[in-house]
């Protein structure tokens, strides 16, 4: 049966006003949810001081985390001024809005669409101020391995990497790439913060490759040092 000019027009209309509504709607929820999910959870932290030596001093820096932790971190991540580089697709304008209403400053850009637009973006923000958050292995991964924007953002900035991590007594996990990890109630939470690490201004590729290397190496050491302490290699 042929569908019409005007029906589809129409559809389009309604897909338009769900999808608007939605990108109100997400956000709220996410809000009530963390609330609510999270308050009933004990969060102990390690290397805390890794974290508050330049947070409680108002000195920028870079957060950096896997992206199967996103969900917890962003929920963690409040009380300083945050800029974070989103995904320009459709479900990033979700991401883009949840941050957007728990304070964050948002760039859209990814590895393979406006990612050095998005990383001009985020040099800028970070240089009035703001606090850097990326994810280290990116939007489409592969899991657990770092690419190299966090470093080159550290590099053009002059402002350390600080690794981030949890692991949790309980969990979900989602059918991703990542297995992105979503702690249950109750549940008792460690919280990771490594040592920082600073990438010298201005440097060369092989530099680049190397911090990029260290970075990942430890990354991967709060993820299993986290996650041992349940009992766990990996989440």
């Amino acid at each position: 049966m042929a569908v019409s000019r005007g029906q589809r027009t129409e559809d389009r209309g309604q897909e338009s006003l769900a999808y608007r509504f939605s990108l109100w709607a997400v956000p709220l929820f996410f809000r009530f949810l963390s609330v609510m999910l999270f308050s009933t959870c004990r969060v102990e932290r390690r290397g805390y001081g890794n974290f508050t030596q330049f947070a409680d001093s108002a000195s920028s820096f870079i957060a950096a985390f896997w992206h199967y932790g996103v969900i917890y971190t962003v929920h963690q991540a409040r009380g300083l001024p945050y800029v974070a580089m989103v995904s320009p697709s459709k479900d990033g304008e979700y991401i883009s809005r949840i941050l957007q209403s728990k304070g964050f400053a948002t760039v859209r850009g990814s590895r393979s669409k406006g990612g050095i637009g998005a990383l001009k973006g985020l040099i800028r923000e970070i240089r009035k101020g703001k606090t850097g958050v990326l994810v280290a292995d990116g939007s489409q991964g592969p899991a657990r391995e770092a690419q190299a924007g966090s470093i080159l953002l550290a590099s053009h900035t002059g402002v350390p990497i600080v690794p981030l991590g949890w692991a949790a007594s309980s969990y979900w996990t989602f059918r991703s790439w990542d297995k992105t990890a979503l702690p249950k109630p109750f549940s008792r939470i460690v919280m990771l913060y490594g040592e920082p690490l600073y990438v010298p201004k201005g440097a060369d590729p092989q530099q680049i490759e190397e911090h990029r290397q260290e970075l990942e190496k430890r990354l991967n050491d709060l993820y299993e040092k986290g996650w041992e302490e349940f009992g766990r290699k990996e989440h």
